[in-house]
């Protein structure tokens, strides 16, 4: 019975790999756009100030290299430059890489489509859905912060782009309080539900959207506001690392083993998505395997030389 145990245990890498033969390739690097709308009142303005900038730390600490954290805030924050930032990305990215967009600030929807309120013009959704278009990014991010974000949803909805938002449509026009826990959730451990010290987009949406909940009960108010989240494999998009995995990010050595164990969870969400597709066994078989390498790499990571 033993032999047997650990003949099938050494056959499933074999069988992960037959049934995975379809997942996309390991990823590359990951790059952050944040921008800053107008506040419209100093109160607003200092607020979006404080989200941008615990962004821009989290960005930083999540991909060790400030080239990647693209920052546009006050005057810089103009359509024009939101356009000439994504197609120097649409020129520099390749298929292997990732792109996350995160827009701070006040929107509007008048019925037809949604605008980021900028210095100068306004773009609409359906203008920067054209400019993610045009990057090649394999997977896209994209979260809206502000007030009538929903009505976005559909325009920007893509097969390899994930969307958030702060209201549920177009018609939830107040100011939002979404981009003050999203913010918080990329520095906070109490987001790392499964303490693995990083923080994705998934585990971002639910610590935000637990947040806005509680925030209107305690203010016995009716909430205004209802986040949503469309798109797939949220739950292996990194945004933040934290602790130990925040000073790994650093190490080049570790860093390898960090781009390993993400594409190792990559893998694991894509096969939890298929898993009505397959015979019980075969996924659970493909599973183990992907958890045993998984633990592995983790090990690898935890131990001081961060090497094999």
């Amino acid at each position: 019975m033993e032999r047997e145990k650990k003949d099938r245990l050494r056959g499933l890498p074999v069988v992960a790999a037959a049934v995975l033969a379809v997942a996309p390739p390991v990823f590359g690097a990951t790059h952050f756009v944040i921008v800053e709308g107008l506040g419209g009142s100093r109160q607003y303005a200092e607020e979006f100030r404080e989200q941008v900038e615990d962004l821009r730390l989290a960005a930083r600490k999540a991909v060790d290299d400030d080239a990647r954290v693209h920052v546009l805030a006050g005057r810089e924050a103009t359509r024009e430059r939101v356009q000439e930032t994504l197609a120097a990305l649409a020129d520099d990215l390749s298929g292997g890489d990732a792109l996350a967009v995160f827009l701070i600030g006040h929107g509007t929807h008048d019925g037809r489509e949604y605008k980021l309120n900028v210095p100068g013009a306004d773009f609409t959704d359906a203008q920067l859905k054209r400019w993610l278009d045009a990057v090649p990014a394999g997977r896209q991010l994209i979260v809206l912060t502000t007030s009538s974000s929903g009505g976005a949803i559909e325009t920007l909805g893509s097969e390899r782009r994930i969307v958030i938002t702060a209201t549920k449509n177009g018609r939830e026009k107040n100011a939002t309080v979404f981009g003050r826990y999203w913010a918080e959730a990329l520095l906070s451990a109490e987001a790392d539900t499964d303490k693995n010290e990083t923080v994705s987009a998934l585990e971002a949406y639910r610590y935000a959207e637990s947040k806005v909940e509680t925030h209107y009960k305690d203010a016995q108010r009716l909430a205004t506001e209802h986040p949503r989240l469309e798109g797939e494999l949220a739950g292996s998009f990194v945004l933040a690392r934290l602790g130990a995995t925040a000073q790994a990010a650093a190490d080049p050595a570790k860093s390898a083993l960090l781009a390993e164990r993400e594409a190792l969870e990559r893998k694991i969400d894509e096969l939890r998505l298929r898993k009505g597709d397959l015979p019980e066994e075969q996924y659970l078989d493909a599973l183990q395997a992907l958890l045993v390498e998984l633990a592995a790499i983790q090990e690898k990571i935890l131990d001081d030389g961060g090497r094999p």
